[in-house]
């Protein structure tokens, strides 16, 4: 498998939806970076003859494909030179798309770093035609602002400057009167786009989007616009944004780590020797000129491509992208060719701290795209670390030897990075984890592990892939990538890797092994202490600027105008999309899989943490433990061997057993998992190790400031006796005893629960196999009742600070609502979209774009998962400390009096409506649906009377849902921050505070 580095330095707009209040991490990219990349040389697909190479014509138009495709993707190249790559999915009525460019930071000025990522921020502020109510007289203005930062960036002196910029500043000002923020967003809202996004990275920028299938010409006009000729407006805000950006990165110990390993593992090469997102000096010093020489260099019909998949007639879309782009005139690209580096030949050391937990990586340099070379290495990260049965796993995960291992290998164009990463379990240091990875380097190089892994690797690839390519955004994903690195020649390559992979021998890999895994890597420690080098990027004097959210352009009325096809949702009825019946005392829920062989099915329990507090460690431990038939280790590998999965999830209330995989072994997995509860056997010594690493583990939570944050949020919300905190206490991991977690596992079966299945069998064909195979008793046991918490109601403003080492500050603002009240879900579901939820709401357009306060910003009406839970408001800004008063005092504007910008309301309505409108919930996912539903009180899809419940409301609803739910009440204000760089005074000015200790927050 290939992995994105733990460490990425993937620079990402994200658009700050809602729901990403849980989860907001902007720096660590880990599961999102180079998701295709799995494909390209680890992964494959169904077993068939030759991927060849065709060419056909259809429609007037030629292209090229590959046989046996499994995404039928079509590969037309225009007269301009635009690559056109064409998926056709119609399962549902939706497309999603990605505008590629092969530039980015590598092709950055080596005096102007960052440039790629600015350009990337700037596509979203419209053209000549829209974004601007009147671009003739907006335009000397920005010529002027144009003028002023070429100035600036000549002018050593600090008084000159600070004038200069005071002048930016004015002028911009000025320019905003004729300017209007986010239209773009805005458009895109309004035609039913759920997913504005775009990122920077080394050799790509890359701009994704979906949309509904009804609105390709609108959607196609909008893109074609924005492409045309982009206007670097209302920038010095959006330069602040960046700013943001970049001290986020500096409060994050993993990417100052990642930077100084490419350092040293690049000596040469920008991959190392430049950052996407810049040097701190080059971030002060802008220039708008060279950024739009950037554009007109690299921006070419032939150096992009435009990539679909969804649902929509090739033949038709073909013409539809021509028709849009042919404007696009062809230049002669010269992108970044790199002297060779020279071999590294000895082991270099970075040491960083910083607050968060400790860490070792080390990293090989390895080879370029499509090369036999990096197919071994992807082959060998997965031989080292599949979560199941690498050597990691078994060795060092299995044995709990470590904190966690994990392999991995990123590739980029030119050369790709293999990674061994560790964290150390108690009482262990840096260089004694780093000394296990090495240890099972050495032994993958003496040959001394199961050659059946190489089999086993390439059935789980394929197996993952048959699902994968189910989704239209990992179709274009995988297609944008093979665009990036190779234009996309090798698609038939990449899909026939599994295939060659299949053919490599245990000793080619053990000869591979011995020459590549010797002395010549980097490695990283990230130790706990006080970065004594850490620096920001100094804010400067910004007056907020107008964003002129009521206004729209001639082009967006024209494009908005235009008519479209309905689409009618299609909502679930359960006692038909679904089949009920018994095995034994169980209920049994399935749907049939008529696509293919996989299934998924799960045991799902009404009991969880909030039950039994052991249980969340009963099945952690049971993965260390053996039965009278199999070692640990022998189980992972025939799960490993016959391409399923099981795994035991413990939630607050809900427990499952999950096992998926091949129907064909569907009888071995369940039968192995029924023998795996029914007969495990207590394994003294991983049970000390496992509460090691428990207590381990809490360590550094303590260190971790999102957890932090959460923690400090369920405080404000239950007070002292929270979700958080409703844990064992240490002393109490350290009494746990092997007995009370086997009689959890060996019982578990005897408490009620429900069986569900998807799956190619008939309803009647599973309850009679799942019958013979799951033992039932002919009573379930009561279960204990969960644990309930008391939500808090202040009366008035609370303040709970916790101090951390950090550049910035976080904020978040949360009360409770109120109980679950389904007649309010429409007005809920309106009033996020409207208010907080992504870059075109009044959130973002007043806290960043205006005022220039925080990179991210959002605020949700929080609606909870259970009908005898509360609702919750939340607002959220992470800025820098110095900001944070300015920051509070803005959202809290916003909290107490909503702004009526009726085209965004507009927008916001159409967006909601027709998010459901085109959803369509299928597979196990209406399993799912239908326990959402059961547990709010809902006996039928929810989504229809949310539906129906959007289409009567007003601005006025919303402004009245405001005053009712939101505005002038007592908040609680959650603030991580570092107390050398808040003040006590400041706080005091919101709330009462309370410096809350860590133990207090996480009950250890």
């Amino acid at each position: 498998m290939i992995l994105s580095p733990d460490y990425a330095v993937k620079v990402t707009r994200i658009i700050e939806q809602f729901y990403l209040s849980l989860a907001y991490n902007l720096i660590d990219m880990k599961n999102k970076l180079l998701l295709a990349c799995f494909l390209f040389i680890g992964s494959g697909v169904m077993a068939q003859s030759a991927y060849q190479w065709k060419t056909a014509t259809s429609g007037g138009y030629t292209y090229k494909y590959v046989t046996h495709d499994p995404t039928k993707s079509r590969f037309y190249t225009l007269k301009n030179g635009l690559t056109v790559i064409l998926s056709q999915n119609t399962k549902e009525p939706t497309i999603e798309f990605r505008m590629a460019v092969r530039a980015g930071s590598n092709t950055d000025p080596r005096n102007a770093t960052g440039l790629a990522h600015y350009l990337e921020h700037l596509l979203f502020k419209g053209t000549d035609k829209f974004g601007t109510m009147d671009f003739a007289k907006e335009k000397p203005l920005l010529d002027k602002i144009d003028a002023l930062y070429e100035q600036y960036n000549k002018t050593t002196d600090p008084a000159k400057r600070k004038e200069i910029y005071a002048e930016i500043d004015k002028t911009s000002g000025q320019a905003s009167n004729f300017s209007i923020a986010n239209e773009y967003d805005k458009m895109m809202k309004a035609i039913g786009g759920q997913s504005t996004n775009a990122h920077t990275w080394y050799e790509e920028t890359v701009y994704n989007e979906d949309f509904p299938a009804n609105a390709t010409d609108k959607f196609l006009a909008l893109q074609a616009e924005r492409f045309r000729n982009p206007i670097f407006r209302i920038f010095h805000t959006e330069l602040e944004a960046v700013y943001e950006e970049k001290n986020r990165g500096l409060d994050n110990d993993a990417w100052k780590l990642n930077e100084r390993m490419f350092e040293l593992l690049f000596p040469t090469h920008n991959y190392g020797q430049q950052t996407t997102i810049g040097t701190i000096e080059h971030l002060k010093n802008p220039s708008l000129v060279e950024i739009r020489k950037y554009y007109n260099k690299y921006y070419v019909p032939n150096n992009m491509a435009v990539v679909l998949a969804g649902d929509f007639n090739p033949d038709e879309m073909i013409k539809k992208v021509d028709a849009s782009f042919a404007f696009m005139i062809a230049k002669p690209v010269s992108l970044y060719h790199p002297a060779p580096e020279k071999p590294l030949t000895a082991v270099q050391k970075v040491d960083v701290y910083g607050p968060s937990a400790e860490s070792v990586e080390l990293n090989y340099r390895g080879y370029a795209q499509n090369t036999r070379e990096s197919m071994l290495l992807d082959l060998i990260s997965s031989i080292l670390s599949n979560g199941k049965a690498g050597l990691f796993d078994i060795n060092l995960n299995k044995q709990q030897k470590v904190l966690r291992a994990d392999a991995g290998y990123q590739q980029m164009k030119d050369y790709g990075v293999f990674s061994l990463t560790a964290q150390p379990k108690q009482g262990q240091s840096l260089e004694q984890a780093q000394q296990l990875l090495l240890d099972q380097i050495q032994l993958l190089k003496s040959g001394n592990w199961d050659g059946s892994l190489i089999k086993a690797t390439v059935a789980n690839s394929k197996l993952g892939l048959l699902q994968a390519f189910d989704n239209n955004g990992y179709r274009v994903e995988s297609a944008t990538n093979e665009f990036i690195l190779n234009r996309g020649i090798n698609w038939d390559k990449s899909l026939s890797a599994p295939d060659q992979m299949a053919k490599i021998s245990k000793q080619q890999v053990i000869d591979f092994a011995k020459k590549f895994f010797v002395k010549n890597y980097v490695a990283g420690l990230k130790h706990k202490g006080e970065d004594k080098n850490t620096l920001k990027v100094e804010k400067p004097a910004i007056t907020p600027v107008n964003t002129n959210a009521g206004e729209t352009s001639g082009f967006t009325k024209n494009l908005l105008a235009m008519a479209v096809k309905p689409i009618a949702p299609k909502f679930l009825d359960y006692k038909k999309d679904m089949n009920f019946g018994k095995s034994g005392i169980a209920e049994v829920i399935t749907v049939q899989n008529k696509e293919n062989s996989i299934f998924r099915m799960s045991y799902r329990f009404d009991m969880g943490a909030w039950n039994y507090k052991l249980q969340p460690y009963a099945a952690q431990y049971l993965s260390f433990l053996a039965t009278d038939k199999y070692t640990a280790e022998q189980i992972s590998k025939e799960f490993y061997n016959i391409a399923c999965s099981y795994s035991i999830n413990v939630g607050n209330e809900i427990t499952t057993i999950n096992i998926s995989g091949l129907q064909e072994n569907f009888d071995r997995a369940v039968s192995l998992v029924e023998h795996i509860l029914a007969n495990c056997k207590p394994n003294e010594q991983a049970l000390s190790e496992l509460k090691s690493r428990i207590l381990k583990s809490r360590e550094n939570n303590k260190l971790n400031k999102g957890a932090i944050l959460n923690g400090l949020m369920n405080y404000a919300q239950y007070g002292p006796g929270n979700p958080s905190n409703f844990v064992l206490s240490n002393d109490e991991v350290k009494a746990i005893t092997s007995d009370q977690l086997l009689y959890i596992l060996h019982n578990i079966n005897n408490y009620k629960h429900t069986i569900t299945y998807y799956g190619p069998q008939s309803p009647a064909q599973f309850t009679s196999v799942i019958s013979k195979l799951h033992r039932l008793p002919s009573e379930f046991t009561p279960a204990a009742p969960a644990k309930q918490f008391t939500y808090t109601n202040n009366a008035t403003n609370q303040v709970y600070f916790a101090d951390y080492d950090m550049v910035q500050s976080e904020i978040r603002w949360v009360r409770n609502g109120g109980l679950f009240d389904p007649a309010l879900s429409s007005k809920v579901n309106l009033f996020n979209s409207y208010f907080g939820g992504g870059m075109g709401s009044i959130v973002f357009q007043t806290i960043r774009e205006s005022k220039a306060l925080a990179y991210s910003t959002f605020a949700v009406y929080s609606s909870p998962d259970k009908k005898d839970k509360d609702y919750a408001m939340i607002a959220y800004v992470g800025s820098q400390a110095d900001k944070m008063n300015d920051a509070v005092v803005g959202m809290n504007e916003l909290l107490n009096d909503l702004p009526r910008a009726d085209k965004s309301f507009d927008a916001s309505k159409d967006n909601a409506m027709n998010a459901i409108e085109t959803s369509r919930v299928t597979k196990d996912d209406i399993i799912q649906s239908y326990f959402a539903d059961q547990k709010l009180g809902i006996d039928h899809d929810s989504r229809i009377d949310e539906y129906n419940g959007l289409k009567p409301l007003t601005f006025e609803d919303i402004k009245a849902f405001h005053a009712a739910h939101v505005a002038n009440k007592p908040y609680n204000y959650c603030i991580v921050a570092s107390e050398k760089k808040v003040k006590l005074e400041d706080m005091q000015k919101f709330g009462t505070v309370s410096k809350l200790t860590l133990e207090q927050i996480f009950g250890y």
